[in-house]
């Protein structure tokens, strides 16, 4: 959605891909590099912020247009990869609040007045994020897999009839299933216990699924958390081993990634990750 309404036709938008402090070495970091479209990224500098920005024609990324993108998968594949590696780029040079997807100005004008009217809540925000990197926690169930690795797939009654081997297998398969969604609800129980020490913070997203979900079994919990970059291998050392011997339970531990999660202030509802 985009902040400001336009014509389909027109001159061209800013792109907003993130925030940071000005004064940070973005400038000669993003020398070169290209955003949408293939356009080149600049900043748009305001007081003390600084805005990672990239022109974009109002044709693609006015209202009409981005909502065409929205629903074109393809389009909206590439909007999402290039606007995660923008900020993943930029992450690498300084602390960066990620905007959120399709986030476009009428120009750089109205960006540095956007940066202006959220000055406190950015600079509270990068202050609290300095240092921090974000680090994701999946926990899949595969009941498929459970049979598999503990061979408790059932076995054949030959004396019973077709109908009533059916319900015994029939049985059997629930019953291996609710004991692995109940093994990967206790695992998932022990993430916060064991990186309590740890994660500054915690944001629950929403399981994947369809397209999203690559992974095999089902994603029963997809939580992000806020570390500081320096004990990111001491959150990964706390979860290591937590599924081991529990069949058809698997944890996933993904990143260091840009914080998209908490980028946003807790009281307006937290950032999902692209």
């Amino acid at each position: 959605m985009t902040e400001q309404a336009t014509p389909a036709t027109g001159p061209d938008m800013s792109y907003v891909y993130a925030v940071s402090r000005a004064g940070t070495p973005l400038d000669a970091a993003l020398a070169g590099r290209q955003g949408l479209e293939g356009t080149p990224l600049r900043t748009v500098h305001s007081g003390d912020l600084a805005a990672v920005v990239s022109s974009v024609p109002s044709a693609l990324y006015g209202t009409e247009g981005m909502q065409a993108q929205m629903e074109d998968l393809g389009r909206l594949e590439v909007l999402a990869r290039t606007h995660h590696a923008v900020v993943e780029g930029a992450y690498e040079h300084a602390t960066v609040l990620p905007m959120r997807l399709a986030t476009v100005y009428l120009d750089d004008e109205r960006v540095r007045g956007m940066l202006d009217a959220r000055e406190p809540e950015f600079t509270a925000l990068l202050a609290r994020l300095e240092g921090h990197v974000e680090l994701g926690v999946k926990v899949y169930a595969d009941p498929r897999e459970a049979v598999s690795v503990s061979g408790a797939a059932p076995e054949a009654d030959t004396t019973a009839s077709p109908g009533r081997a059916y319900l015994q297998r029939r049985r059997a398969q629930q019953q291996n299933h609710r004991a692995t969604y109940r093994s990967a609800g206790s695992v998932a129980a022990e993430v916060p216990a064991r990186v309590a020490g740890i994660a500054r913070a915690h944001v629950t997203h929403r399981p994947q699924q369809g397209d999203l979900a690559q992974a095999a079994g089902e994603n029963i919990v997809n939580d992000a958390y806020l570390v500081q970059g320096t004990e990111a291998e001491a959150f990964r050392a706390a979860l290591a081993g937590l599924a081991d011997g529990v069949p058809g339970v698997r944890v996933e531990i993904t990143g260091p990634w840009a914080p998209y999660s908490f980028a946003t202030p807790p009281a307006a509802g937290g950032g999902e990750p692209g």
